[in-house]
């Protein structure tokens, strides 16, 4: 049995539904804007942000891509990381159309969700992000990338169904390699976020999912 007919088989009749109505990536990003973002810990694969109608970066980053995977793209992640100990890192789900990269996250953030496939490299992609990666402390925190992870190579340990898998996932991403986005010394001239773009920035927020500046990195 491959991975998808393992997790296709698992679904409920509702949410069979649920998930063939998710047939464009704006969809997905759409169902993923609905759940709420929770504080805490706990990783849950795809299936069970189904059923639990929650799902911070991580959990919402993996089941865009098993979505994504229903409708024939491959399983693709990259993980965009903060200044170590300034902020949490951030998953989101790539795909391509016309040769061009866009994606599709969940956050707590409003600026850290969706991007057209508009980009031409991975690179452009991800710089995007810069001016909304911000902490509660206004820093602009991106700095780092990882290079496409294809969650194929997980399906032995059924991440699309179970939280053990999702937990390796995680492990892996604080291992992979990282390509830097500034150049040395650039970090030290940026300016703050201004007001107008940080009350733009956590419109909605949950509190309680934040990073909190001392604590470690989730």
């Amino acid at each position: 049995m491959n991975a998808i007919t393992s997790f296709t088989d698992q679904l409920l009749a509702e949410e069979q539904r649920l998930v063939t109505g998710l047939n464009s990536p704006a969809r997905i990003q759409d169902f993923l804007d609905k759940l709420i973002y929770p504080d805490g810990d706990e990783n849950r694969p795809p299936i069970e942000v189904l059923r639990q109608g929650e799902a911070h970066c991580l959990d919402g980053g993996l089941f865009a891509a098993a979505a994504l995977r229903l409708l024939g793209y491959p399983p693709l992640i990259v993980d965009m990381q903060p200044e170590p100990g300034t902020d949490d890192d951030h998953v989101i789900a790539i795909y391509r159309s016309m040769g061009c990269w866009g994606c599709i996250a969940k956050s707590n953030f409003s600026g850290l969700r969706l991007r057209e496939p508009v980009y031409r490299t991975l690179r452009e992609l991800v710089m995007s992000y810069f001016e909304d990666f911000f902490n509660m402390a206004r820093q602009k925190t991106l700095r780092t990338y990882t290079r496409p992870v294809n969650l194929e190579r997980f399906d032995r340990l059924n991440w699309m169904t179970e939280p053990s898998g999702v937990d390796a996932v995680e492990t892996y991403l604080k291992k992979a390699r990282l390509s830097p986005l500034l150049k040395p010394g650039q970090a030290a001239g940026l300016s703050g976020v201004d007001e107008r773009s940080f009350m733009a920035g956590t419109l909605g927020l949950n509190p309680d999912g934040v990073f909190k500046l001392g604590e470690k990195d989730r």
